[in-house]
Order: C-alpha cells, then sequence, then structure tokens
C-alpha cells in the first residue's frame, strides 16, 4: 500500500440512540422521561405533559462520538 494512502472507516449512527435522544443547537442533550405512556385518561392535562417533558441526559464525549457521530 502506498504511504500517502490513507482509509478511513465510516462509522455507523445508531439509530436507537438517535429516536430516544435530541441534540439541542448549543450540542447539549436532552431525553424523555421514562414510563408515563399510559394510565392518563384520568390524569389533569398538566400532568400528562409534564410526563413527556424533556430532561438533560449526560454523556460522555466519546460515547457520543462513538454512537452518533454525525450529530
Amino acid at each position: 500500500m502506498h504511504p500517502c494512502i490513507r482509509i478511513t472507516i465510516m462509522t455507523k449512527t445508531n439509530k436507537s440512540y438517535t429516536k430516544r435522544l435530541k441534540i439541542t443547537k448549543t450540542g447539549k442533550l436532552l431525553a424523555k422521561k421514562p414510563g408515563g405512556d399510559h394510565f392518563n385518561a384520568k390524569e389533569r392535562r398538566v400532568r400528562q405533559l409534564a410526563r413527556h417533558a424533556w430532561q438533560p441526559f449526560t454523556m460522555k464525549r466519546k460515547t457520543r462520538d462513538r454512537f452518533m457521530p454525525f450529530k
């Protein structure tokens, strides 16, 4: 192999991570609160919406780059 030729391996984005996480403009990670998908009929609307709120999610930079290289 010629010494000037460099081969780069393209990493794929992990789809399960991209569906569950949201990256903001500033690069923060947000995740939905787990649970709260059933027994909502008798709940007040404010409480129903609170169950589906986004919350901050921490992940090391190296791990994030491994699972979501293009985000």
